[in-house]
């Protein structure tokens, strides 16, 4: 006797959508073959390039595993035992789970409110200066720091802010008392947020300026025939014509947020202040690499990783349903 679940039968309609289905889908293949054979060389390019993300910038995703497990180096890591959320749970209830956290959001919203705008501020004020050799050499001198090996910048922030420094002696001048500024716990936050505007202002004011040249001039022209002035045009012409980049470029920023400068603060920072410059990722450095405590490492970067993955997706979720500007 025949089983009745294995009878299929089909009516004209889903007939008519698998034929559709097939159909489009046959349309797509031989719309790939087509263009492939039309663009060649530009798909081999595109192979070596999404291999190269695969092997170096996915595969090592897996490692991601060992905040998981036991990690035994001779074991490997699949054959390692299996801990759960146990190192979550270590983290959480860790004496420094509060210092990390808060010195993490602390030096990641000051560096955001006072190192996001800086670039755009210069930009504008570059883009008000009319003599082209002032404006390349302003350009010029602003971009170098970004250039600058970290260690140098570290080395040149350690000895400005030193009690025998160029800062001291400015405020040995003034009447001040001079001291070592990277001893002085409450001290990190402004040396390490100044010294970042000073070091990238200069490069990420490049995408500004460049969002500023697509300003249509007509646009100007215009205002200045209606009476506006150069503050009224910037407010109504210049920021509104840069608001996509603005946009986007701070959508980015908030996928990043709590990865503050891992290398600078490593190499600023020492054990008296870690109460203020102690954060998220040297912490994950001291237990991954001077401890070989990889699991639980491992575990803490990642809770780090998801994190400002959820930054990312409420920031560019909440702008495009604001103003329709996003990365997807």
């Amino acid at each position: 006797m025949m089983n009745q679940k294995n009878l299929k039968i089909q009516s004209p309609k889903n007939e008519y959508e698998t034929y559709h289905m097939s159909t489009r889908k046959a349309g797509v293949i031989q719309n790939i073959k087509k263009d492939f054979k039309a663009n060649r060389e530009l798909y081999y390019i595109s192979f070596i390039i999404i291999a190269y993300y695969l092997i170096f910038c996915y595969k090592p995703m897996l490692g991601a595993v060992i905040a998981f497990k036991d990690y035994v180096p001779m074991k490997g890591i699949w054959k390692s035992q299996w801990v759960g959320f146990k190192y979550f749970r270590d983290f959480f209830q860790s004496p420094y789970f509060v210092r990390l956290i808060r010195n993490t959001i602390w030096l990641s919203l000051n560096s955001l409110i006072f190192g996001f705008p800086a670039p755009i501020i210069l930009a504008l004020l570059i883009n008000e200066i009319g003599n082209k050799f002032f404006k390349r050499s302003i350009q010029t001198i602003t971009y170098l720091p970004h250039f600058i090996s970290m260690v140098v910048i570290c080395g040149i922030i350690k000895d400005f802010t030193s009690d025998t420094g160029v800062i001291n002696y400015f405020i040995s001048a003034l009447g001040g008392k001079p001291v070592t500024m990277l001893s002085v716990p409450k001290l990190f936050m402004p040396v390490y947020v100044i010294s970042g505007i000073w070091q990238e202002v200069g490069w990420g004011s490049i995408i500004y300026l460049a969002a500023l040249t697509g300003i249509d001039p007509q646009l100007y022209e215009a205002s200045y025939m209606d009476g506006a002035n150069r503050w009224k045009q910037t407010i109504y012409i210049t920021l509104p014509g840069i608001a996509p980049t603005i946009i986007i470029l701070f959508i980015l920023r908030m996928g990043s947020l709590l990865n503050v400068g891992f290398e600078k603060i490593l190499l600023l920072y020492n054990p008296g202040i870690y109460e203020t410059a102690d954060v998220i990722s040297t912490y994950v450095y001291r237990k991954g690499l001077l401890e070989f405590n990889w699991g639980f490492s491992t575990a803490v970067g990642l809770l780090n990783s998801v994190i400002n993955f959820f930054f990312l997706i409420a920031a560019n979720t909440i702008s495009r349903k604001v103003n329709d500007t996003s990365l997807w």
